[in-house]
């Protein structure tokens, strides 16, 4: 069910699977950040080499959390409720001014009685029509769709960075310290260090397999301009496809470094009133 609030510009899915799930995504990265701070960093923050990783760790974790968070919160391309009128007021001012072309064939939603336009994919979990929805994520608690994919992608690339960073970490750290019984390895007992940092490596492992494969499968789909949805039901292509490029720009905004920023929102999509939430 989405929050009353999301009216007033602000959205948050109350569903309590996808609040489960985000919750745990962040005791993840919590997680893997105190053990490579605590364990394997700690005995080496004196150091250029504690000290930088110190640095990247956090760095990778606050863009990894922000990227979540905005994929959260971002209306992913929401077409209002009932938006959808009666075949009596479909006049053609009213067609013309809802960015329709006149004889275009308009199809209302059964389930949330909205106007709906091409390529736009109603969610069970949203309960609302999602313009270029991808899929629903629980991990993220929300419909990855137009105007928050950007933020997706972002969350994917620095979860699979940070795995792969800390397995790299981990993994010299429990060599290392496996030579000397690992005495004096951490300030904790070498056998909390043993299994804290093994859960860090199965971690890593785990979820850098996981985000890589979604990462490369969502710039896939924007490079081709096909959603998941898309690709699934293997719909044949009814839209302009434009360059790949483009594609890419139309999801992370005007080509520049702040590709890879969560903080920076890309350009708003036009869209005509009856978008407007």
């Amino acid at each position: 069910m989405l929050n009353e609030n999301s009216q007033r510009g602000k959205w948050f899915i109350k569903d309590a699977c996808g609040i489960i799930c985000a919750v745990f995504t962040f005791f993840l990265i919590l997680y893997a950040e105190f053990v490579v701070v605590a364990v394997i960093l700690f005995p080496h923050l004196s150091s250029f080499y504690g000290i930088f990783n110190l640095m990247m760790t956090v760095l990778l974790g606050l863009l990894a959390t922000v990227s979540h968070i905005r994929t959260m919160l971002t209306d992913p391309g929401a077409i209002p409720k009932n938006s959808a009128v009666s075949v009596d007021c479909m006049t053609q001012e009213y067609v013309e001014k809802m960015g329709f072309k006149e004889g275009q064939t308009i199809y209302r939603c059964p389930k949330c009685s909205c106007i709906k336009p091409d390529r736009a994919h109603h969610c069970s979990v949203c309960k609302r029509c999602i313009r270029k929805m991808d899929h629903h994520c629980p991990w993220v608690n929300n419909c990855v769709g137009e105007d928050n994919q950007k933020y997706f992608v972002l969350f994917t690339l620095y979860i699979a960075t940070m795995c792969i960073y800390s397995l790299i970490l981990a993994g010299t750290s429990f060599f290392r310290c496996a030579k000397t019984d690992f005495q004096q390895c951490s300030p904790f007992s070498p056998a909390a260090t043993i299994v804290l940092v093994l859960f860090l490596l199965f971690e890593g492992v785990l979820f850098a397999i996981f985000t890589m494969i979604m990462f490369a499968s969502q710039i896939h789909a924007i490079w081709n301009d096909e959603t998941g949805i898309e690709q699934l039901k293997r719909e044949e292509a009814k839209w302009t496809r434009q360059r790949r490029w483009k594609n890419m720009s139309n999801v992370f905004g005007r080509y520049s470094i702040l590709w890879l920023s969560p903080f920076h929102s890309p350009f708003k999509h036009s869209k005509s009133p009856m978008y407007s939430v």
